[in-house]
């Protein structure tokens, strides 16, 4: 059987593109869609990447949204503080699970983002 080799983007809907782009470089790093074909889109670090359908009723994040993105992060703490410094607030959840340490915030046009420290 043919399988995916990863994701190949995440597209969604936006008030402002532009700006939420800027928004996406500025505060996470992530570079918008480049303009031409040579220059390089944004590339992820090689790693897990858990794709998980939620029951309709799941508590797990917003009710009125349908997705949320997870980003892998190096240092939670040191994110967190970047993104607080920025203006966004983060929520750092005080569980550390087996697999680890997580946080929550909303980019500004409110979609949920999580932030995740692998172990």
């Amino acid at each position: 059987m043919e399988k995916v080799l990863g994701l190949g983007g995440v597209f969604f809907r936006a008030s402002d593109p532009g700006a939420l782009a800027q928004w996406y470089k500025d505060n996470l790093g992530i570079d918008p869609v480049p303009s031409d074909y040579d220059t390089m889109p944004w590339q992820t670090q090689a790693g897990i990447t858990v794709f998980a359908p939620f029951p309709e009723d799941s508590d797990y994040y917003q009710k009125s949204q349908q997705t949320m993105v997870n980003f892998r992060v190096a240092d939670l703490d040191a994110m967190a503080a970047q993104l607080r410094a920025g203006g966004t607030e983060v929520t750092i959840n005080d569980e550390v699970t087996p697999i680890g340490r997580f946080a929550r915030c909303h980019d500004p046009e409110g979609n949920a983002i999580e932030l995740w420290q692998p172990n």
